[in-house]
Order: structure tokens, then C-alpha cells, then sequence
């Protein structure tokens, strides 16, 4: 598995597979031909379907250069390899020079066609499954902090922005009123519910604004930490600092916790999918609530068992969640499934921890399942915004 720095990548909202993804291939195509006097994209499927409100066309031309990128919508065709696809195409003196087929697979993450999808660029932790995990670190009477700062050198520094970054986000949301980008019209919350919190200082009124906080400044466009995606960036940031601000849990224990997040999310990512367009909304809000009730597991005092069992459960019960943005913007109902998920990943969190950490289907299984639900489920079901919640609103 990769380093789970290449799961925490900085960027704009409001997608890593719509936005962040093809703003990375468009930078790549452009080193490869600044001389270009054109360029033609092609999006296909997801990316083609819900491009316009994640607004993949303005992130490539505005990267390509608005005057010579024309982007072309191509709603037919799909890629088995992966559906969201894109092609680059560049001109000089109405010649075609070179084009280039790439797939944006969730994350940030680029692939070439056929790739092998359970290789990283950066290959650097030797077991592939929890439980090869979990057993190395019995043997070797290890902790999987310990397990992640043994394999994943140098994290800690990577990790230090990581946290101010998700901090910062959390901060700007909470500041800002008004209403989201797009004919929604989608009034801004954050703000408001932290009035509410300051009056009642309950701790799940403190998870709410603060998912909500990172969810609508993702929305918005704004810089997001993917954990594992942007669409569900608000959920570990939630657990986290609420964490911080109510429970009082230090700076370096929050660092560790984003360890055992980045572990469960690279376990989700290599083992099936964290794109909302292949699995649906299970292999982005449900791999955050995994990754965030393991972290919350952890600042609970929970051994390697009880934080595996959290991250079981977490995603166990976010399985055959549909992928249905609502106009095809991430906002309806995407910032209230972070909200949810971060509360559910403190109950997850809390069930394991009344128990010995032992239990029947184990994550390895439940990743299993999560990738075969996915794959089955209809197309309009996973980020096509022609099926559920989203065909409500046509």
C-alpha cells in the first residue's frame, strides 16, 4: 500500500475525483505541451454526467487555459476500467501532437487504463489486509501507531499540515454565512449551529457544526484535506477536533489518531474502492466513518482489536449507500451525511470499546462486501445524479 500521505492530499472542493484529479492531469498534460495552440478534452461517464457541478470543465480549462481548452461532455460511453475517464488531446498548427487517456479513481488518484488498482506509486507498507496487520503487530508487540511510524517514515511532519489544514477549514466555515454556489441555493450552517453549541455545549452539537463547517467550505470550493475524498472531508476533521475542544485530547494523540485514520482509509482505497462513482457514497462517507470511529477508538484507549472492530462496524452499516448528489453539486445530500457519519463513528467507537474487540465479520470482510455492493449497484446509483434522491429534484 501507498503511503497515506497520498490519501491526505490538499486541495479545492468541491470533488478529488471530479475537481482534484482532473486539475492534477490537466497540470500534467499541460508540462507535456505548454507550446499547445489547443487543447480537447473529453469527459466520460461520472465525470461527463456530474462534471458541470463539480465544475470539472472550469478546473481544466482554467488550468489549460479557457482561450485554447474546448471540453466535451460525452454521456455514452464508459470505461469498465473505471468510469471516470478523461482524454487530452493537444494541437499545434491544427495537428494533433499526442493524446492521452486517463482515469480520475477517486481520492485524487490517477490511473492509466488497466493499471493495477492495488498498486501504488509508492508502495511502502508490506501487508495488504487488517488482519496481516493486526497479526504483525501481535508478533512484533506493536501498537498501529507504532505499525504506521515504522513503515510510513517521516509522516509526522506530512501529518503536522494535515492538521492545521483540516483546523484552518474548520475555522473559515465557521466564519462564514451566506449560501453555497449553484441554482440550490443552499443556505450555509456551520455558523449558526456553533451559536447553538455555545449555549448548550453538547458534544454531539459540536460534531454537527464541525462536519458541517468542512463539508459547505468543500462545497464552496474552498481547501479541503481528502479523508478519504472531499465529498466526505468533513467527517474525520469532526471527530478530531471535537475531540480536541470538548474532550480535551492533545495535538500529538490527534496527529496518532490521523495515523490510524490514514491506515483503515488506505486499507478501503487498495482493497476496494473510495470512488463514489464506482461504489457508490459507501466508498467515500462510509470509509470516512470507518477511519474516524477508529481514530475515536483510539483516543478512547482501545486496543488494535477494539479500533479494528470500530472501523467494522463504521463501514458495516454505511454499506449499499448510494451515491445521489442532488443537481449534481456536492451539497443535497452530501454536508448532512458527514454530519451523521461523524456521530455514528463516535457510536461505533463507543460499542467496541464494551467489548473484547472480538466479533464475527472482521473489516477485511466488510471491505469485501463494500466492493461487491458497489460494483452491483445500478449505475444511477453512483454519482450520475440520474437515480435516487437526485431524480427527485428533476
Amino acid at each position: 500500500m501507498d503511503s497515506i500521505r497520498n490519501l491526505f492530499n490538499i486541495g479545492n472542493g468541491p470533488s478529488s475525483s471530479h475537481t482534484m484529479g482532473p486539475q492534477k492531469a490537466a497540470e500534467i498534460f499541460l508540462n507535456r505541451h505548454p507550446d499547445a495552440d489547443r487543447f480537447l478534452v473529453e469527459l466520460f461517464g461520472s465525470l461527463a454526467l456530474t462534471g458541470k457541478g463539480h465544475l470539472t470543465d472550469y478546473v481544466i480549462k482554467k488550468t489549460l487555459g479557457e482561450n485554447r481548452t474546448d471540453v466535451i461532455f460525452n454521456y455514452e460511453q464508459i470505461y469498465n476500467y473505471h468510469t471516470n475517464a478523461i482524454k487530452f488531446k493537444a494541437f499545434k498548427d491544427d495537428v494533433q501532437i499526442d493524446k492521452w487517456l486517463i482515469f480520475s479513481v477517486g481520492g485524487g488518484s490517477l490511473k492509466e487504463l488497466d493499471e493495477a488498482r492495488d498498486i501504488g506509486n509508492d508502495d511502502i507498507y508490506p501487508h495488504k489486509t487488517m488482519q496481516e496487520i493486526l497479526n504483525y503487530c501481535q508478533e512484533n508487540k506493536l501498537s498501529l501507531v507504532s505499525y504506521v511510524r515504522k513503515f510510513d517514515k517521516d509522516i509526522q511532519e506530512y501529518l503536522e499540515n494535515v492538521y492545521l489544514t483540516m483546523e484552518t477549514t474548520i475555522q473559515k466555515g465557521l466564519m462564514t454565512e451566506g449560501f453555497l454556489p449553484g441554482r440550490l441555493h443552499v443556505k450555509r450552517k456551520a455558523a449558526s449551529f456553533y451559536q447553538i453549541y455555545l449555549k448548550e455545549k453538547t458534544f454531539s452539537k459540536l460534531l454537527y457544526t464541525y462536519a458541517l463547517a468542512t463539508a459547505e467550505e468543500n462545497a464552496s470550493g474552498g481547501i479541503v484535506v481528502t479523508a478519504p475524498t472531499c465529498g466526505a472531508s468533513g467527517v474525520l476533521p469532526a471527530v478530531l477536533f471535537a475531540c480536541r475542544d470538548y474532550h480535551n485530547i492533545p495535538k500529538e494523540k490527534l496527529i496518532e489518531g490521523l495515523m490510524i485514520a490514514g491506515l483503515i482509509g488506505n486499507l478501503i482505497k487498495f482493497n476496494a474502492s473510495i470512488s463514489g462513482a464506482e461504489v457508490g457514497c459507501q466508498g467515500e462517507v462510509g470509509a470516512a466513518c470507518a477511519m474516524a470511529a477508529a481514530s475515536e477508538a483510539y483516543f478512547l484507549g482501545g486496543t488494535n482489536e477494539q479500533i479494528e472492530y470500530a472501523s467494522e462496524i463504521a463501514l458495516e452499516h454505511h454499506l449499499g449507500l448510494t451515491c445521489d448528489p442532488v443537481d449534481g453539486v456536492v451539497q443535497i445530500p452530501c454536508i448532512e451525511r458527514n454530519a451523521m457519519a461523524a456521530a455514528k463513528a463516535f457510536d461505533a467507537a463507543n460499542y467496541s470499546l464494551m467489548t473484547n474487540g472480538i466479533h464475527y465479520i472482521t473489516l477485511d470482510k466488510v471491505i469485501e462486501v463494500m466492493k461487491e455492493t458497489g460494483f452491483d449497484l445500478q449505475a444511477k446509483y453512483k454519482e450520475t445524479s440520474t437515480g435516487g434522491l437526485a431524480s427527485k429534484n428533476k
